[in-house]
């Protein structure tokens, strides 16, 4: 499969949902994420990423209702595929709506959207976002017959889940790194062959950013918790900043 050359800019998408996290652990106002979202956007975000869980563990609708007024860059609504959810972001309206599995005693998002099993349902589910004009984005395994479900039910994104390649990484399992590395490229160009946009993100850092930040396909990278993680140390702007740069010195090499 011939890979396309880089297709212009990669974007960054900032998630602000742990800064709703630290807010919430004291249940005062501050830190405020709305506040965050506005400092990325000048540290050159492109977009913002905010999840509103069934269970309102980080970001709570309050939250949603302001970035919706405050920003000025688009804002990506995670959401699970519940009606309750749906009738949310049909009211608010994002830019972009990106469907994420979601159960109740994980910590984080543990794994992509099972597509294959439930294309009827999901496609059902996604068309009215798509008439009111949302972008449409499923969060997914680098898997060829998920990416081809989502590419049936009319997502325009796909976003791949990178968590796998990180905790390798992490873990010095240097010989599974590389194997998900090259099958999350492989998997980039199968869903770009297909027309469909190829996101990804889950657990990137400084460390693990630049080979998947190279793969041409890829036109954004959704980044967060390492992110607010790395603010304590260095500041939110900072944190970003030096994440932009890597990104675009991997895209230049790529």
């Amino acid at each position: 499969m011939e890979l396309r050359k880089p297709l212009g800019k990669l974007r960054l998408g900032v998630n602000i949902d742990h800064v709703a996290t630290v807010r919430n652990a004291r249940g005062s106002a501050y830190p405020d994420p709305v506040r965050a979202a506005k400092l990325a956007e000048t540290a050159g975000a492109d977009g913002i990423t905010a999840h509103l869980r069934e269970d309102r563990r980080h970001i709570t609708d309050p939250d949603i209702d302001r970035l919706m007024e405050a920003l000025s860059v688009p804002l990506n609504f995670e959401m699970a595929a519940t009606d309750e959810m749906q009738k949310i972001a049909l009211r608010h309206k994002p830019h972009a709506v990106c469907i994420v599995p979601e159960k109740r005693e994980e910590r984080t998002t543990e794994g992509g959207l099972e597509v294959a099993r439930e294309e009827n349902r999901l496609a059902h589910f996604i068309a009215p976002l798509r008439d009111v004009g949302c972008r449409v984005s499923i969060f997914i395994a680098a898997d060829a017959p998920q990416i081809e479900a989502a590419a049936r039910i009319g997502a325009t994104i796909v976003e791949l889940h990178t968590g796998a390649y990180c905790d390798f990484h992490a873990e010095d399992r240097i010989k599974e790194r590389d194997a998900e590395l090259d099958r999350l490229r492989e998997m980039s160009a199968f869903a770009h062959s297909l027309g469909l946009e190829v996101h990804a993100g889950h657990g990137l850092t400084y460390d693990t950013v630049v080979p998947v930040a190279a793969f041409p396909e890829v036109m954004e990278l959704n980044i967060g918790h390492f992110l607010i993680g790395e603010a304590i140390f260095t500041g939110l702007k900072s944190a970003i900043v030096e994440m932009r740069r890597l990104m675009d010195e991997a895209r230049k090499g790529a």
